[in-house]
């Protein structure tokens, strides 16, 4: 029972000193906290006076920001835009002069020919053999005209003998270049150097003139044509500066209108254009679509971006333009005539001068004497 006691009384001993120790623990802790909570209204206190002092330093704080673009000074030009197709000067279709059978064709589709060669052989036997019977004919009567001449010339025969025969030989001479001029008919010829494109009858076909049988191109000389509304008439002369784009083989060329029809085409009221290409590549083919731009209005002076332009309430267009007043930027509304537009730029023509900032970004959120920042960026 001693024992048991003196247990008893060690254990409430031990749970007696451990309260203590938790409870002067707590104490600690508790003591800990209020000194950071006083530090930290202490800092709270002081963040507050310096952003007091920041918002009373920074003056530009609750101000809008903007960008601003300086005014250009340069050449406007507007542009009538129309579709035209380019042709060639030489590309024909070559038709026999007679009919014939095709008997030889010594030129390939594609390939590059001279002036004068031979392109296409018709049968030209019948007028050959008419040659051969012909020449055998007329050197008899060569032979037969020469003696009644030396014999005319020594006062012996008949005038009408001499006359004959010479008759003759001059009849067989025609006849005889006629069917020489037939035979040339009979051959197809190239009329200018370039290439043949295509070949229509094959070897062995019957041709006849009202048939092509060759196309021939030449694409060294090319040319744009597009036909113009009436209206643009006083505007559109010969010299008249374009810029020519052929969208499918991506190729732009800038040239000058070389001719202008003086014929009105009553069904759609419209005159014809051409404008000569340099064709050095040979890139442009015949028919090829173009997209043409040609110069109906151009001048020197003030041009800006064609977003920056608004409407007030009156449809009068302004812009702002920034100034500098006291060392603050301020935002002024400028009146503006716009005299032309094109490719999202205008012509003004009053209301801006060559020393004039636009206000850029954010010249749809402030208004007339508002103050504001330029941004850095």
């Amino acid at each position: 029972m001693k024992k048991i006691s003196l247990l008893i009384i060690i254990a409430t001993l031990a749970i007696s000193c451990g309260k203590e120790a938790k409870k002067s623990s707590l104490e600690e802790l508790n003591a800990q906290k209020t000194i950071l909570t006083a530090k930290i209204d202490s800092l709270n206190t002081l963040l507050k006076s310096v952003e007091i002092k920041i918002s009373k330093l920074d003056s530009d704080k609750n101000l809008q920001t903007i960008t601003i673009v300086p005014v250009k000074n340069g050449v406007f030009k507007h542009f009538l835009e129309i579709q035209g197709v380019a042709k060639a000067n030489k590309n024909i279709e070559i038709s026999p002069e007679l009919g014939g059978t095709v008997t030889a064709i010594p030129v390939k589709e594609g390939q590059k020919v001279q002036l004068g060669q031979l392109l296409i052989q018709l049968d030209d036997s019948s007028i050959k053999n008419s040659i051969d019977e012909l020449n055998t004919q007329l050197s008899l009567a060569k032979t037969t005209f020469e003696r009644q001449e030396r014999l005319w010339n020594q006062k012996i025969g008949s005038e009408m003998q001499y006359l004959q025969a010479k008759a003759q030989k001059e009849s067989l001479e025609n006849n005889l270049s006629s069917l020489k001029t037939q035979a040339r008919k009979m051959r197809i010829t190239a009329p200018f150097s370039g290439i043949v494109d295509e070949i229509f009858p094959k070897l062995g076909e019957l041709t006849s003139p009202q048939m092509p049988a060759v196309r021939l191109l030449n694409l060294d000389n090319v040319y744009v044509e597009a036909d113009v509304t009436e209206t643009y008439l006083p505007i559109i002369k010969k010299g008249t500066e374009t810029v020519v784009h052929f969208t499918s083989i991506n190729k732009e060329i800038d040239s000058k209108i070389s001719q202008v029809g003086n014929y009105i085409n009553p069904a759609n009221r419209s005159f014809k254009i051409r404008i000569n290409i340099d064709n050095e590549d040979q890139s442009i083919k015949p028919n090829l679509l173009a997209d043409i731009k040609i110069v109906d209005f151009e001048t020197t002076g003030i041009t800006i971006p064609a977003t920056l332009v608004q409407q007030d309430q009156n449809g009068k267009d302004y812009v702002f333009t920034l100034v500098t007043e006291n060392n603050t930027k301020k935002v002024i509304k400028n009146l503006i005539t716009v005299a032309n537009e094109y490719n999202l730029e205008v012509y003004v023509s009053a209301g801006l001068k060559e020393t004039d900032t636009l206000v850029n970004a954010g010249a749809r959120f402030v208004k007339d004497g508002d103050h504001v920042k330029i941004s850095k960026e």
